[in-house]
């Protein structure tokens, strides 16, 4: 079994999960929702976009692993500057859309090396437990999963709000950009709390999070 590829399929929809719950949060924000028919693409795209870097996380950590040489900052380094290429594709695809963005590297770097190198030590640790024909309940402790996906949740909220700052809107819609930022990164780290407690008690119930994150030994 491709134990890199079923982590990655659980990370995406946590992910996916975690998105919808910000925008349906955010639909009830009546300022709010007249911005969100428009950057709602822009955080669809955003999702699919970390969901792909996540991804290149996981598969290193599988590939440390395999080596037997746990994952560190160089590697995480080494991440930082590969996944470069998928921003690209993602202000290109964003390009149609009545919206402009730059990415902020200056500000998102420092924040996108924690949440790899802390996605890197959580794969590692899940994996090498899966290989062992360990369950991941027993990897990890209820309390320490949720507290790592709360953390990996909540750094990418605040990548995500300080993108939305980049984010140029058109006309009359301009006036709402800070009001969004604020009330993004609220939504999003209430949103990361109850995923993240809902995951791990999911996990220890030996039942199914409704983000999909299965317990697997294979």
């Amino acid at each position: 079994m491709d134990r890199a590829g079923a982590l990655a399929g659980l990370n995406r929809r946590l992910l996916e999960s975690f998105s919808r719950r910000t925008t349906g949060a955010l639909r009830a924000i009546l300022p709010l929702r007249l911005a969100l028919p428009r950057i709602e693409p822009f955080l669809a795209l955003n999702v699919a976009k970390e969901v792909r870097k996540d991804a290149i996380v996981i598969r290193r950590a599988a590939q440390a692993l395999a080596r037997a040489a746990p994952p560190d900052a160089a590697l995480a380094r080494q991440i930082l500057e590969e996944v470069r290429a998928i921003d690209r594709e993602f202000l290109g695809a964003a390009a149609r859309f009545p919206v402009r963005i730059e990415i902020p590297y200056a500000r998102i770097d420092p924040l996108r090396l924690r949440r790899i190198g802390r996605g890197l030590d959580l794969a590692y640790r899940i994996l090498e437990s899966w290989r062992g024909g360990r369950r991941l309940r027993e990897a990890l402790a209820r309390e320490e999963l949720e507290r790592r996906l709360r953390e990996l949740l909540e750094l990418y909220a605040e990548e995500t709000q300080a993108l939305s700052h980049s984010v140029q809107l058109p006309g009359l819609l301009a006036a709402l950009r800070e009001r969004l930022a604020r009330g993004l990164q609220r939504v999003m780290n209430e949103a990361a709390l109850q995923l993240a407690r809902e995951t791990a008690h999911a996990v220890h119930r030996q039942r199914p999070a409704a983000a999909g994150w299965r317990d697997s030994r294979r």
